[in-house]
This record gives C-alpha cells, structure tokens and sequence, in this order.
C-alpha cells in the first residue's frame, strides 16, 4: 500500500523530502507533481525499477518515450551530446518550466534508455518539491506521465484520485495540490533547426 505524503510547494517539508529519496534509493516508484501534470518515476540508475514502470504501462522500452527530470541545466551535459548555441540560449531562457527537449543522448545514458533513436527527453520542471527530490537524490528522475482512463479528462490531476487508482501500484503519491491538465510543450532539438513535437503548456518563444 503506498503512503501518501502531503507537501506543500511553496516551502517543502525536508524530513518527507529525504523520506521520499530514501525510498527512491530502496528502488520506490513514487507518483510526484511537476510544474504541468502528475508523473510517475524512479531513480534512472535503477534498472530493474525502471523495466517495473515499463511493464505497467505496457510499454517497450525501446520505443518508450520516458524523460529525464533533471534539477538544473548542469545535469544535462551528464546525458546529451554538445549543444548549439541557439538550443543553450532556449534552454537557458525558459527552465524551469513547463518544456520537454528532446536531445541527442552520449554514451553516459543509462543502457536501458538506449532507444534505436538515440535521443532524450530532459525536463527540468518548475516545481519545487520535484527539484528538492532530485537534488538530495543527486540523480534525474525518470518521468512518464499520469493518464486518465476518461475519454474525455487525458490526465488525471487530483492528488487523491490518484492515490484510489495506484495505492497498489507504487511506493509513495506525493499529494503536491492539484496538478496541470496540460502536458509540457515538447521541442526536437537533435537537428540545427527546433521543431515543435507537442504544444503544451509552454509558450513557444521565438527570439532565442
């Protein structure tokens, strides 16, 4: 049965933050919010943790589009190949927020990640909860978002239903208050010029 732990974004509690990275490092799946929806994720360096999500999204993992939710811009050199300047300008301009670039991952990604595609998705969220995370855990999160079963709701956005739907599912919801019902906007960075993937919550800005 998974525990539900109540923080508060403005100012998180650092007893249940550390909580939460212990589970993480004890290989946990936790359900966290971000600065648009819910997400679901672990450490990336835990294997078998991650092929766990992959199975219950019934997914492939070579051909899942998991992201790496990074605290700041200094963990993406960890995961991707040089970037142009216009890219670096982008990034530097807009994170944190609500925007998902999509890069041409190095040799340091974890194997798993590994896709035929040889890219990845980097978000660094705007959400202080998440980023407190990642900073004690001192390793991204991999992130997949939370979905709706609804025809009509695509992402499930109340903490407490949440919990109804994956108490037995995961380690730990966080219940952060209500989150997004829009996804992130989604770049392609991997060529010189940025094409929109998805458009999301992020603005597109045009003068990077």
């Amino acid at each position: 049965m998974a525990q539900l732990i109540k923080i508060y974004p403005d100012n998180p509690n650092p007893k249940l933050i550390s909580t939460i990275v212990e589970c993480l490092n004890d290989g946990g799946i936790i359900i966290y919010p971000t600065d648009t929806i819910y997400g679901m994720g672990c450490d990336i360096q835990k294997t078998k943790t991650v092929e766990k999500i992959a199975q219950l999204k019934g997914i492939n993992l070579q051909k899942a589009n998991f992201s790496f939710i990074c605290y700041d811009l200094s963990h993406i050199s960890d995961y991707c190949k040089p970037l142009n300047n216009g890219t670096f300008r982008l990034m530097k301009k807009v994170l944190p927020g609500p925007y998902t670039f999509i890069l041409n991952a190095n040799n340091k990604v974890p194997k798993l990640f590994q896709s035929k595609k040889k890219t990845v998705g980097i978000r660094v969220p705007d959400n202080l909860i998440t980023r407190s995370i990642i900073k004690e855990l001192g390793n991204p999160l991999m992130s997949t978002s939370i979905h709706d079963d609804d025809d009509v709701v695509e992402y499930t956005t109340d903490p407490e239903l949440i919990y109804e739907k994956f108490q037995n599912t995961v380690d730990i919801i966080i219940d952060g208050g209500f989150g997004d019902n829009h996804p992130s906007t989604v770049l392609d960075c991997t060529q010189e010029e940025i094409v929109i993937i998805r458009l999301g919550k992020g603005k597109i800005i045009n003068d990077y």
